[in-house]
């Protein structure tokens, strides 16, 4: 079999074409164009097989916290793997490294004296539906069962995780949502307030009563959750108004219903701390971890569970009949308290909420000035810029303009990582970038954006 270096990008292409089905992917038309081939990395860049050099704006997928190369987490790897690179968590064992993790958690995390791990965010919030159902279940209310989630929400890709997500293309495939899931809403300002001449403070009250009349209309006596992303996050960054998850908290807990917070892209220092739900202003019961946890440098995910959760599957539940073989790998594991310990050494969460957090906002103010912007909003190293066709109504581009495929485009070939959502263009880059990273990375979106704007206008959809 040839190694890496002795393969040209279209042999690579070639072999990829024929053999690999890639993730949210049309296989047939990606075989037609030919996959980029990304080969090394470092801090914040990537080299793709022609040696062309890419600013990372997106952390991998989500997840590169702490910038690629790092030292530190490789060594830990090799040695967990040369000491003992695997053994399971069943028939009551346990390894050093997924123990000293949960210590650690439990302590960057306060009120979270315990986990659960799993091999993905996705795997997290099927344990998730595992877990609310069964608490209710203990407590003689297994009628409990129902969980609301959100439009346009994302928690995986799992049967249930996709379910538990609120996007339609993902329902249209597989018999989807799962049943006893139900969605409100998604707190979009821009969408569903400022039309209606809200404030965002007047729209965060009254999507978060959405949440409220959805309990109603169940029974809240057949609810056993609620589960949300701080930011959603895949949806387009949505960040929700200020007012929006402290009544929701306020509404869970006069209902008596479990509150979970999905944590895969907002914690380990994303928004400016440990966790989203801290930016945000409210205490779940539960929260999905992942990505950040190792920086994506080996899968790991998993559920911090809250006191009054643990209590009851502890001192009441008996045997919880779940798990996966990795739940808790040591190697995996290792990592983990690697990428923790370097977060904690370079100071990266407050370094987000004091630093590139509030500089990142400012150049991003900046490219609200952009003709093409309608928007521009960070929370802590993730941000959006809305596209619009007609800066002064906010008339939005045509579906059919695909404007965040055209943008993304231009990105790839200047030299730029940065995901499109619809007309959303998205990133959130690794927390080490520097303020001199900022400015290239700003510096190159206003060239995407003024390439985006010639081609709009050369093809008659914008003027």
């Amino acid at each position: 079999m040839a190694t890496p270096t002795q393969r040209t990008t279209a042999e690579w292409q070639a072999a990829d074409s024929a053999h690999f089905l890639h993730p949210f992917t049309d296989f047939k038309g990606l075989a037609r164009k030919g996959s980029r081939i990304i080969e090394r990395a470092h801090n914040i860049y990537l080299w793709d097989s022609d040696g062309a050099k890419i600013l990372d704006a997106m952390s991998g997928l989500w997840c590169v916290n702490v910038g690629y190369g790092q030292q530190a987490l490789v060594d830990a790897a090799a040695k967990q793997m040369q000491q003992l690179p695997f053994y399971n968590a069943f028939f009551q064992t346990a390894t050093p490294p997924a123990i000293a993790l949960a210590e650690l958690l439990a302590e960057v995390a306060p009120g979270f004296g315990h986990v659960f791990f799993s091999g993905s965010g996705s795997e997290g919030n099927d344990t998730i539906v595992r877990m609310v159902r069964r608490y209710w279940d203990v407590l003689g209310q297994p009628e409990r069962t129902v969980i609301i989630s959100r439009h346009n929400a994302y928690h995986g890709s799992t049967m249930a995780g996709a379910s538990l997500g609120g996007m339609a293309g993902m329902h249209a495939q597989g018999g989807l949502p799962i049943p006893g899931i139900t969605h409100i809403e998604q707190p979009y300002w821009w969408e569903h307030g400022r039309l209606a001449g809200l404030t965002r403070d007047e729209f965060g009250l009254q999507a978060a009563r959405w949440l409220e009349d959805r309990i109603l209309e169940i029974g809240a006596d057949k609810v056993a959750a609620f589960i949300g992303e701080p930011v959603q996050g895949a949806g387009g960054v949505i960040i929700p108004p200020a007012t929006y998850w402290p009544e929701i908290e306020r509404i869970c807990r006069r209902h008596g219903i479990l509150l979970v917070s999905d944590e895969v892209i907002t914690g380990f220092g994303r928004t400016g701390r440990w966790f989203g739900s801290e930016t945000m202003g409210f205490k779940p019961d539960l929260m999905t971890f992942a990505k950040g946890v190792t920086s994506g440098y080996i899968p790991l995910g998993g559920v911090l569970v809250g006191d009054r959760v643990a209590e009851v599957l502890i001192e009441r539940g008996g045997e919880f009949t779940h798990g996966y073989t990795y739940s808790g790998h040591p190697v995996a594991c290792a990592v983990a308290l690697a990428n923790i310990g370097l977060i904690r050494e370079l100071g990266l969460v407050e370094r987000v909420h004091d630093d590139v957090g509030p500089y990142l906002a400012a150049r991003f103010r900046e490219l609200a000035e952009h003709p093409l912007v309608g928007d521009a909003e960070t929370c802590g190293l993730m941000g959006a810029l809305l596209l619009v066709k007609d800066k002064a109504t906010g008339e939005r581009f045509p579906d059919e303009a695909e404007i965040g495929m055209v943008c993304r485009a231009h990105c790839f070939l200047e030299g730029l990582i940065m995901r499109a959502v619809g007309d959303r263009m998205i990133i959130a880059p690794p927390l080490v970038i520097t303020h001199e990273q900022i400015d290239e990375m700003v510096a190159l979106i206003r060239r995407c954006l003024d390439l985006t704007l010639a081609q709009a206008r050369s093809e008659g959809w914008a003027r």
